[in-house]
């Protein structure tokens, strides 16, 4: 059975190629998913690798958890399941219209 990893502390030039790579050292690398922001297309510093097994990914968690890639000590472990968002933004949004008159603060109008 596969198991998900989380990579997390990566460098924003990593691509998931040099992911597949280097995971490749530890057992069959099934998945690679590599966070982008979704404005910029930039990567968000992170990923989630995916182990053909169990035992690769124990292994690989030994193997690369604290050790350096391209200057910096990854962070790895098994991945948590994905916790449900509600949907919508958290309920109705209410307008209430723009503001009325008034003065600016510190400005007066001189006649």
């Amino acid at each position: 059975m596969s198991t998900k990893l989380y990579v997390g502390n990566l460098s924003f030039d990593t691509t998931e190629m040099d992911l597949q790579d280097h995971f490749a050292q530890a057992g069959s690398v099934t998945e690679t998913a590599l966070m982008q922001d979704k404005f910029t297309g930039k990567s968000r510093g992170f990923a989630f690798v995916t182990m053909s097994s169990a035992d690769e990914a124990q292994k690989a968690i030994s193997m690369f958890h604290g050790q350096n890639f391209q200057n910096r000590a990854l962070t790895v472990n098994e991945a948590r399941p994905r916790e449900d968002r509600p949907g919508g933004g958290g309920g109705p949004r209410k307008s209430f219209g723009g503001g009325g008159g008034g003065e600016r603060g510190g400005y007066q109008k001189r006649y």
